[in-house]
């Protein structure tokens, strides 16, 4: 994990260089010039390179991938802009301006996610496992709502039935 953090922080080093001058070219699109586009561009292609030559450590690989991605995704929109600005003027690229500095801020925003990793969130479709009290509670009042309905049908009273359902609800519940 420490030659990583280490060849990271050494290639963000370089990489931030490059961002900040691709973001202050991005700010102003009116003094974009052809010839320092390809520099700055040639050191996203880089940073890429690099980024695809190391092994994450374990429970680092998608933010890894969005990284790598994310440098990716702002080659190719420097590449856009260069060759727009070089076949048509500055003017001509002010269009692609936004999306070209939304791809420089996924960069950023990427190295954020790999040097401070955030939990995910839980996933609300998949059920959390029950606790082993809320197990045997549950349980309990399954194996409840069972006699209750057996019994309830046996001598048909419904008063016996209702409480096995109710039984057979709450065990239910107490699972979630």
């Amino acid at each position: 994990m420490q030659s990583y953090a280490t060849t990271i922080a050494g290639l963000w080093d370089g990489l931030a260089r490059a961002l900040g001058e691709l973001d202050a070219l991005a700010a102003a699109p009116d003094t974009l010039s052809a010839e320092r586009l390809p520099a700055l561009q040639y050191a996203l292609h880089t940073a890429g390179e690099r980024i695809a030559g190391l092994t994450p450590p374990l429970g680092a690989e998608a933010v890894h991938e969005e990284l790598a991605a994310a440098v990716a995704d702002a080659r190719d929109a420097t590449a856009e802009i260069a060759d727009t600005v070089e076949a048509f003027g500055e003017g001509a690229a002010a269009p692609l301006v936004w999306e070209w500095r939304g791809a420089l801020f996924r960069v950023r925003l990427a190295r954020r996610r790999l040097l401070n990793p955030e939990p995910l969130p839980a996933d609300p479709l998949r059920p959390s496992l029950p606790t082993p009290r809320r197990a045997a509670i549950s349980l309990a009042l399954i194996c409840t709502a069972a006699v209750a309905l057996l019994a309830g049908a046996l001598v048909g009273h419904w008063p016996l039935i209702a409480a096995g359902v109710l039984a057979l609800v709450g065990g239910m519940f107490a699972q979630r």
